[in-house]
């Protein structure tokens, strides 16, 4: 087909006083501007929406600033709490109900196993990371983390129903994408809560030092082991010290109230919402008794993305204090979120479409794609913090990987907009 597009045009642009490389040039040249000037039309719908982000983030760095002060630490801990309690609950049940009906979810049982693929990727990309840059003991919960969990829930949130509004969009009718895209958005997020405390936040508690003086238990099998004779220690105690310290690794509960967000509840209740016809009529449409509480949750949910983006500028300003992590270390996990997991992330979603696993929405391809090419997930902090883990050295990582995603963002967006076109 392309060929007798090619032929045709090529008749039609000769005639018998030219050349045939004259024509055969101008022909080309023509067919390269034209691809030139598409390219560059899905750049600037992928630029416009990361440098709003971008501009907003900056506004909430310098409120955050010591001589303003507006956005300081005490002030963004409070305002997380209404964005983490109220806000994004708000939006993503509402945006989930509205779009989310047991045919669709059918659809969608793809994203979280490719979710759970790009932490599993990540993690181990992270560990060959640590032992080819020799990175200290303290550090390897930072890597694990930052390598493993990106931010496929609130950036998402933000980025993508952007893109929809754009004129030079692949993805489908505006009103149409943006609320899909929320949706989409929102079970990203729900799935990435519950991977990063069960799946990550075991991680960070394995390979970080400070959780191993926690363990009282550990410590005194290992002064019984000094006791006993050396060939009883290596015959019987330590394989047996080797299981215990396993089981003790993976026996500690995950805390449910973190694994169930009010996040993944809000997804829940969206859910539920959607996929019961009766629940469903009496909440949404116009002619719906309960219209008025689905309308106030909306109202509510609005203030999350400009609450999440302020925030997001606002934790980054802790990155310019500095640390003494090794800058190898911070380029090792630049290469790994911004070079590796996209690479990866269109090969696994390609041979996921070639198979038929993943069906033809453009938005849905544009939106597992996206989830191998953001940055670390802000939620990590906490975890860090948790196990006194590097929090100065995460902070750097963030600001390097924040400020350096405003360029990757835009080159990878363009490129899978151009491949689900």
């Amino acid at each position: 087909m392309v060929c007798a597009l090619f032929f045709s045009e090529f008749l039609e642009c000769c005639n018998v006083h030219d050349e045939f490389i004259v024509c055969f040039n101008r022909l080309n040249n023509n067919l390269l501007l034209d691809f030139i000037m598409g390219l560059w039309d899905l750049f600037v719908t992928a630029s416009v929406p990361i440098l709003n982000v971008l501009l907003v983030a900056i506004v909430g760095a310098f409120l955050a600033t010591n001589h303003i002060g507006i956005l300081g630490e005490e002030t963004r801990k409070h305002l997380n709490n209404v964005v983490f309690y109220a806000f994004n609950p708000a939006l993503e049940a509402t945006n989930m109900a509205r779009t989310i009906t047991m045919e669709s979810m059918a659809l969608l049982w793809f994203m979280p196993l490719n979710l759970l693929l790009n932490f599993i990727i990540g993690s181990m990309l992270a560990w060959i990371l640590i032992h080819i840059a020799k990175a200290p003991t303290r550090l390897r919960a930072v890597i694990f983390a930052t390598c493993s969990a990106g931010n496929v829930g609130n950036l998402l949130l933000v980025l993508i129903p952007a893109m929809c509004k754009e004129k030079g969009s692949t993805l489908g009718p505006p009103d149409v994408c943006h609320n899909y895209a929320l949706a989409y958005a929102c079970l990203s997020m729900a799935t990435c809560t519950v991977l990063q405390w069960s799946y990550v936040f075991n991680i960070v508690r394995i390979s970080s030092t400070s959780i191993k003086h926690k363990m009282n238990h550990e410590h005194a099998l290992e002064e019984n082991i000094s006791l006993l004779p050396k060939s009883c220690t290596n015959e019987m105690v330590i394989p047996l010290n080797k299981f215990e310290r396993l089981l003790m690794k993976f026996s500690r509960a995950i805390d449910l109230k973190k694994l169930f967000a009010p996040s993944t509840i809000g997804v829940i209740i969206g859910f539920i919402i959607g996929v019961v016809p009766q629940i469903r009529k009496a909440m949404i449409g116009e002619n719906a008794p309960l219209r008025p509480i689905h309308d106030s949750a909306t109202l509510l949910g609005k203030g999350a993305i400009p609450s999440l983006i302020l925030m997001m500028g606002g934790n980054l300003t802790k990155g310019l204090r500095g640390s003494e992590i090794k800058f190898s270390l911070i380029i090792g996990v630049l290469l790994i979120r911004y070079m590796a997991l996209p690479l990866l992330g269109i090969a696994i979603v390609k041979g996921a479409i070639h198979l038929g696993i993943v069906h033809s929405d453009p938005l849905y391809q544009f939106t597992l794609l996206m989830q191998y090419a953001v940055p670390p997930a802000m939620n990590i902090t906490s975890m860090i913090q948790m196990f006194d883990a590097g929090v100065g050295e995460l902070a750097v990582i963030f600001l390097w990987a924040y400020a350096v995603a405003a360029v990757t963002l835009t080159l990878w967006s363009t490129l899978f907009l151009w491949l689900v076109s």
